[in-house]
Parts: structure tokens; C-alpha cells; sequence
């Protein structure tokens, strides 16, 4: 087990960090492996039990097995050594590649690596189930017009996971990245993003929280050179005592004139004994941008609640609709539409769990 040295909840970027939960997950008793499903898409294939690769189980074709080096970030600094790497030269294209975390009640660790050369054009589809800390470190670099779309989602039973993702964008690359929480764990979402000259970077997902669950983000974008745009468009649903966090910020530098931010948070209180917590931020050192940001929490609408039921469809099922056109927006996103209905279903399987 590696040497936990956590910050301090005192620290803003922390304030709503679940570091008790993520004690409770490195310490948790073993279980059997969970079963892996994978979607029906072409390409690599990676299964990662406990941070280790499963050769036997997976299908490698444009992904490498390598030693990465690991983060200064305060939890990605122990995801080092072997992981992934994904890298493309210039105007390659690859199918999508799957990776699945299965923990099995461990502390696991693993850094990746995705660096797509000009023009190249990738997907990623990650997904962790089981339980136990799963911690993650990823690296991603987009060279000029690169585009990458990267989707994961988070279906854990029990335990904590931990993602820190730090991008760059070079001239005119674009990146997609959503992510869905939808197991019974615990999360932290945390990247940083750097915006380069006419790029453009969407980091988004919903986060679904239920019981005594803790699940936050804490997302930085950085518009480093002129006329790039970025959208952070974040839900969260919160359910019996949970709570659910979401930090965005938007950082412009002097000399990134003509920049485009948004960011869009809206949190559902599905009881009131739930909390939601939102945190939009702008700063700002250019004078010729269009920023904007929105935060709103509220419950569902009693009127539509209405309106539904008296056209027949029972209290649980109305819910469950408004819930999910609540937060499918923030999935709307996934191009591929084997991925995209998979985290549709996922969604609607937690509906179903809480509903």
C-alpha cells in the first residue's frame, strides 16, 4: 500500500473532497473479480485488474504497454510505473479502445498516456467497476488538429476513484471528454486542460449520487493563446443524503484574446435531505473575450410532475423521465452511439435503483 499523504480539506481546491472515503476504499477487504462486459466496437481491448494488466483478456492493437512517470498532482503522484499509452502519428486514425478497471477491494494504482500526432483522430472508452481505490493518472497531447473524444464512466459498487487528467492542446485540436458517475463509490474528477491557439475543449459528464455517496469534480481549463473555446456542461443528481460537488473554472491569459468559455452546472435534488454543491469561476486577463457561466440547483418541477400523472404515467416513471432529460444533455455529447446508448443505459439503470 503506498504512503497516503492527502491535503487539506482547508484547501479550496479541496473543500468538498471526500478524503475519509478514499481512506475507507484503500483499506477495504478483497472481493471476487467482477465480471467485464465489453461494447461492441472494434479495436483494443484492455482489462486492468487491480491496476495489472490482464493479457489473456485483452486485445492489443495500437496501444502499448509502458512506464510512465507519474504526476505532481497530490493523488495522481502514485499512479506511476507500467500503464497504457495510445499514440498515433500524423493523420492516423484509429477504432476506438476500451479499457476496463476491475478492482477487487485494493488499492490500485495506473498512469496512461494518450499523444495523437497532427491531424490524427482517436476514441477511448473507459469504464471501472468492483471495488476498492481505484487511482488514476492520465496524460493526454493533441498535436495541431488532432481530435480525440474520450469517454468514462465510473460504475463501481463500492469503494473510491480517483482521476487526475492533464491535457494540452495544440493549434486548432479538439477534445471531448465526458464522464458519467453512476456506480454506489465514490469519485474526484479532477483535470486540467490547456487551451492552445484555436482549439477548442468540452469537459462535461453527470454525476448521479445516492445514499450517503460522495461525488465531486474539480475541472481547470486554461486558454494559454487566442481564439480557442471551451464548454463545461456538468449535472448532478442527488438522491437521499448524498452529495454532489462540481468546481469549473476558466482561466484566460493576457494575450488570449478572442477566447469563447462556458460553463453550464445545474444540480437536481431528487429529496431535500441531499446536497449539491456548485462552484462556477472566471478568471479573466484579456479584455476581448465572450465568457459566460450558469449554476443553478432546484427539484424536479411539480407542475410537469403534474401534468404527467394526470395523463396516466405513475409517480416513479414521471420522475424518472424528468430525471433523465435532466442529465442527457451532458451525454449528448458521445459521437459514437454504441457508447453514447451504453451510458444511457447506465444512467437509467441508477434511475431505476433510486426511483
Amino acid at each position: 500500500m503506498s504512503v497516503l499523504d492527502p491535503p487539506s480539506t482547508r484547501a479550496e481546491a479541496w473543500r468538498w473532497a471526500d478524503l475519509g472515503g478514499l481512506a475507507a476504499a484503500a483499506a477495504l477487504a478483497p472481493i471476487a473479480r467482477p465480471e467485464v462486459e465489453w461494447l461492441d466496437l472494434p479495436g483494443d481491448r484492455l482489462l486492468f485488474v487491480d491496476g495489472a494488466f490482464d493479457a489473456d483478456a485483452s486485445r492489443l492493437d495500437r496501444v502499448r504497454l509502458e512506464s510512465l512517470s507519474g504526476s505532481d498532482h497530490a493523488l495522481g503522484k502514485h499512479a506511476r510505473g507500467t500503464g497504457w499509452a495510445l499514440r498515433l502519428d500524423r493523420d492516423a486514425a484509429a477504432d476506438p479502445v476500451q479499457v476496463v478497471h476491475a478492482a477487487t477491494g485494493r488499492e490500485n494504482h495506473l498512469p496512461a498516456e494518450i499523444v495523437l500526432g497532427a491531424d490524427a483522430v482517436a476514441q477511448v472508452v473507459e469504464t471501472f467497476v468492483g471495488a476498492g481505490w481505484s487511482n488514476r493518472a492520465t496524460r493526454i497531447a493533441l498535436g495541431p488538429s488532432a481530435r480525440l473524444q474520450r469517454s468514462v464512466r465510473l460504475l463501481q459498487a463500492g469503494g473510491f476513484v480517483s482521476l487526475r487528467d492533464e491535457a494540452t492542446l495544440d493549434r486548432g485540436a479538439s477534445l471531448i471528454n465526458v464522464t458519467l458517475g453512476a456506480g454506489s463509490a465514490g469519485s474526484r474528477v479532477d483535470a486540467q486542460v490547456r487551451v492552445g491557439e484555436g482549439a477548442y475543449a468540452e469537459v462535461g459528464g453527470a454525476l448521479l449520487t445516492a445514499a450517503e455517496q460522495k461525488q465531486e469534480c474539480a475541472v481547470r481549463v486554461h486558454h494559454a493563446e487566442p481564439n480557442g473555446q471551451s464548454h463545461q456542461l456538468w449535472r448532478a443528481v442527488a438522491a437521499d443524503r448524498s452529495q454532489a460537488s462540481l468546481a469549473a473554472a476558466v482561466e484566460v491569459a493576457r494575450h488570449a484574446q478572442k477566447t469563447d468559455g462556458e460553463q453550464s452546472l445545474r444540480g437536481l435534488l431528487l429529496h431535500r435531505t441531499a446536497t449539491v454543491n456548485l462552484k462556477p469561476e472566471l478568471e479573466i486577463f484579456a479584455d476581448d473575450v465572450k465568457c459566460a457561466h450558469g449554476a443553478t440547483v432546484g427539484e424536479l418541477d411539480g407542475r410537469a410532475l403534474f401534468y404527467m400523472q394526470s395523463r396516466g404515467i405513475p409517480r416513479a416513471r414521471a420522475q424518472a423521465l424528468l430525471t433523465r432529460a435532466f442529465a442527457a444533455d451532458a451525454l449528448g455529447r458521445i459521437g459514437n452511439e454504441t457508447v453514447r446508448e451504453a451510458f444511457e443505459a447506465d444512467a437509467d439503470a441508477w434511475l431505476e435503483a433510486v426511483l
